[in-house]
């Protein structure tokens, strides 16, 4: 009978701390969890050091999360995440992830905010791992950057699933404890913005054409409408304009081209020049009578990534109510091979009056970014800056690890340097020298060849040397976004697929300009 008692007393003892490993009262249909940071130890006989919101956590368990972290294996490395069951009877998952080191900031090397970045990854990979949990609500600890932190969980849940008949578990997610609201909500929204191109760069080009990318971005600003402006020009308006180089890569397709044109106006008073974004939009790239090879071809439904990251960069500013008049202009297309596309050898007319010969139709973005600078000048803008998947060089020359920007002015380089060391979604200044310009001036029948007479040689560069002869702007930056266009594993907050870059380095860099007045 003593020992009866003894072990009900014990049991009794017990009980409570056993409550919490228990998952029978959660409702497995709404499953909850939490992600938590550690920060990796500087020197080998250091405590742990967790998150302030991570360290309220323990607290609160009584010192059982550290203790469990201390006993099931060494220290957390970043990026590396534990995950603990039934520790709180709120959340039956948590996961538990490795920050990095604390002393770190921007790296002079790297060319970033090592600390921004670590958040980012080691929040998307835990989120990631409690979505296979089954876990379909997440509360994130904001590790002392809360808007880091919601880029990371954003980013890291995207998935394009919308054609698959089993998807992947939704997840929502909030900010855990008492950490910066806004910065979190200004991240989801700079998150939301890059997955929006994402969705438009992954969508089947049989589904996503000229015209429905353009009524796709028309319906996700129809909340602000109250100061945005669209116009979905037609071709009939595209002949008005003669704009001969965009219409001569559109005539080969059946899809019929539209002009999309946003205005942004975040300055209702008008005095502000707005800053002029303007985004290559070919929706989908045969190469035309120049055919690609068909390996890999697929890849081409994402050839409108500058348009699709220009105009989500748009959306995002106007969601942010940023304090900037912003106007983008996206020419979209097909480039397909048929009787009416065009020919090598064959010479059209760009909105300026030059006249540009096709020798290689699979150069046919920048025919239609030609006429779309042209037409961007019309409103004295501030600045102009393109974005375009423009060149396989660009890929060759720095692969995924930044966006090549070519320009004629330091200080907006200056701006977009700074706006993409924030991001982590870098860029890398590009030569625009003379050198490459009579590559695409010595020409046999035109004013412009559209490729460089060398060929292969500098390929990215004489493409910025052709465009730059339709810009008269003081200031004016070409991105080509070709060798960011997807990601592989070299991103590790974005999963395989195509990766929205540089939509939140644009829209940084747009919040730059708008505090500086």
């Amino acid at each position: 009978m003593r020992l009866l008692i003894s072990r009900a007393v014990l049991w009794g003892t017990m009980r409570p701390r056993c409550r919490y490993f228990s998952v029978s009262q959660n409702n497995r249909n709404d499953r909850k969890g939490l992600v938590l940071g550690v920060y990796e130890r500087e020197k080998e006989d250091d405590s742990l050091h967790l998150t302030e919101t991570a360290a309220g956590v323990d607290r609160l368990l009584s010192g059982r999360l550290t203790e469990l972290l201390k006993i099931s294996g060494p220290g957390l490395k970043k990026g590396k995440s534990r995950i603990f069951y039934g520790l709180h009877e709120d959340f039956p998952c948590i996961a538990v992830v490795g920050l990095g080191r604390t002393s770190l900031g921007v790296c002079g090397t790297e060319y970033w905010d090592t600390c921004k970045e670590n958040i980012r990854t080691a929040i998307a990979g835990s989120c990631r791992v409690l979505q296979d949990h089954s876990v379909t609500h997440i509360e994130v600890d904001g590790c002392n950057d809360s808007q880091s932190a919601a880029e990371g969980a954003v980013l890291g849940l995207f998935t394009y699933d919308d054609l698959k008949t089993k998807k992947k578990t939704r997840v929502t997610t909030k900010l855990h404890g008492s950490g910066c609201v806004s910065g979190w909500e200004k991240g989801v929204l700079y998150g939301e913005g890059q997955n929006l191109a994402r969705y438009l760069m992954e969508a089947p080009a049989n589904h996503v054409t000229p015209s429905v990318f353009a009524d796709t971005i028309t319906n996700r600003l129809v909340p602000y409408a109250d100061h945005v402006t669209v116009h979905k020009r037609s071709q009939e308006w595209i002949e008005e304009q003669q704009m001969g180089a965009f219409l001569s890569v559109s005539k080969g397709s059946e899809e019929p081209p539209v002009f999309l044109e946003l205005h942004y106006n975040g300055c209702p008073d008008n005095t502000q020049r707005p800053l002029l974004l303007v985004g290559k939009g070919i929706t989908f790239d045969s190469g035309g009578i120049s055919l690609k090879p068909s390996s890999g071809m697929d890849a081409m439904r994402a050839d409108m990534g500058g348009a699709a990251t220009v105009c989500s960069a748009i959306v995002t500013a106007a969601a942010l109510n940023l304090p900037i008049n912003i106007i983008g202009v996206a020419p979209l297309c097909e480039n397909m091979p048929s009787g009416k596309a065009n020919k090598p050898g064959d010479v059209v007319t760009a909105k300026n009056g030059k006249t540009i010969q096709v020798d290689n139709t699979d150069a046919e973005g920048r025919l239609i970014l030609a006429d779309a600078l042209c037409y961007a000048h019309s409103f004295n803008p501030r600045a102009i800056v393109n974005a375009a998947t423009l060149t396989g060089a660009m890929d060759v020359a720095l692969g995924s690890a930044a966006t090549g920007v070519f320009t004629n002015s330091d200080w907006l380089w200056e701006q977009l340097h700074k706006a993409s060391v924030v991001t982590g979604d870098r860029v890398w200044r590009m030569p625009l020298f003379q050198h490459y310009t009579r590559q695409v001036t010595d020409c046999q029948l035109a004013d412009l060849n559209n490729v460089g007479k060398y060929s292969r040689s500098g390929g990215a560069c004489t493409a910025a040397a052709f465009l730059r002869e339709f810009v008269t702007a003081t200031h004016w930056a070409h991105l080509d976004i070709a060798g960011v266009m997807t990601n592989k594993d070299e991103v590790p907050y974005l999963k395989k697929g195509m990766s929205g870059r540089p939509t939140r380095t644009l829209v940084e860099f747009a919040a730059g300009l708008a505090n500086q007045d």
